[in-house]
């Protein structure tokens, strides 16, 4: 059988508009670096054919030969780059704010952790597969100890992506991915929630251990606490209310370009707050300034474009008679929804910013990449599955 078409057109969608995006969102951004006005979506469509390429190449590959060796290839080889990057030259790996995610390529930054996450998820759904089934009444306790080696492993990975390279957001991601494909491995609830728990204090500690992740909370805090507190009574109030000493700069604005766009946006490079008033809009407010300009329409042709994408991954993974490449479908669709989750929340207030890149739209080849791999894994999947 053939790969899924419509999920490869679907993502082509994502792909191009991101290009588009890339060009007009990126003025400020190219006059500041002084490079040339279309120096960012030229890299875009160089990642984005790329991305295309690497889906297709997967696509017309047998999942029962190629499946195992591409997702291990991934879990294994980008968790050993993430562990030596500390340990690299300047000259192979770029920081930035003391933290090292970034590795030099033929002139472009690749950073790993994108690729892990979809190597993570394969090795999750791979061992699930083999290690866990339904709970069948089997305790509390003894679902832990089931759990325990993967939670080792998680911890470790957190430890170097929240850490080493100081990236929250990706862990949150990640987190969530797991817990959730537990209960479609066959975990109880009743776990889920112990978890989901667990998780929740540890990003607490993550937060409370890093300044500038106080900060970020902070900022959030000053814009949403007026609207939130107003439920309380004044005694509790003035205790959680914090000065507005710390200014939601960001998220101010980007709240600004999404209700500047209206129902029909104000036209394609007519968008004002991508001037300097929010940092490389093109990236992590890439919704922002996408709802600036093409407004709310704008926004909904984006959102059902991915959610139709999104369908198309769990069909691909409620046809399919392999319970691994069945988790695995799972998994990609779940951590792609909770990146753009994650980012359309941040940069419309809901919650603090994390800088996670919106999937096969915000700009930068490294998050282009991972996720094409994650798409192109899950069409190689589509071959063995009755899509009809």
């Amino acid at each position: 059988m053939s790969a899924d078409r419509q999920l490869f057109t679907l993502v082509g969608i994502l792909i191009m508009t991101s290009i588009v995006l890339s060009y007009t969102l990126a003025p400020y951004t190219t006059l500041l670096f002084g490079v040339n006005e279309f120096h960012f979506a030229i890299r875009q469509a160089i990642f984005g054919f790329l991305g295309i390429t690497i889906i297709f190449i997967l696509s017309q590959l047998d999942p029962e030969k190629w499946l195992k060796p591409v997702g291990f290839l991934l879990f294994f080889g980008s968790l050993f780059l993430m562990v030596a990057m500390p340990f690299l030259p300047e000259s192979l790996v770029s920081e930035v704010g003391g933290a090292k995610r970034w590795i030099k390529v033929a002139g472009f930054s690749l950073a790993p952790v994108e690729f892990f996450k979809v190597g993570f998820v394969y090795f999750l759904a791979w061992s699930f597969s083999r290690k866990l089934g339904h709970h069948d009444g089997m305790g509390l306790t003894n679902e832990f100890k089931r759990f325990l080696p993967y939670g080792v492993i998680f911890v470790g990975a957190m430890f170097i992506i929240a850490f080493l390279q100081k990236d929250l957001g990706q862990v949150v991601v990640l987190g969530l991915t797991l817990i959730f494909m537990l209960i479609f491995a066959g975990s109880s609830f009743r776990f889920f929630f112990s978890i989901l728990g667990a998780i929740f204090g540890a990003v607490i500690l993550f937060i409370l251990t890093a300044e500038h992740r106080i900060i970020r909370i902070k900022s959030w805090w000053a814009l949403a606490q007026n609207s939130v507190l107003e439920i309380f009574p004044d005694s509790i109030a003035d205790k959680l209310r914090v000065p507005v000493e710390v200014e939601p700069y960001q998220i101010g604005h980007s709240l600004n370009a999404i209700h500047n766009g209206g129902f029909f946006g104000v036209g394609i490079s007519n968008g004002t707050f991508k001037l300097g008033f929010l940092s490389e809009v093109h990236t992590d407010f890439v919704l922002a300034g996408l709802a600036e300009e093409f407004g709310f329409l704008g926004v909904t042709f984006v959102v059902v474009v991915f959610l139709w994408m999104l369908q198309r991954i769990f069909k691909v993974a409620n046809r399919t008679k392999d319970r691994s490449a069945y988790l695995f479908s799972i998994g990609i669709g779940l951590s792609l929804s909770f990146a753009f989750l994650v980012n359309a929340y941040g940069i419309s207030g809901i919650t603090p910013i994390k800088g996670i890149s919106v999937p096969f739209l915000s700009y930068g080849g490294s998050a282009m990449l991972g996720a094409a791999f994650g798409v192109g894994m899950v069409l190689m999947a589509s071959r063995k599955a009755d899509m009809s």
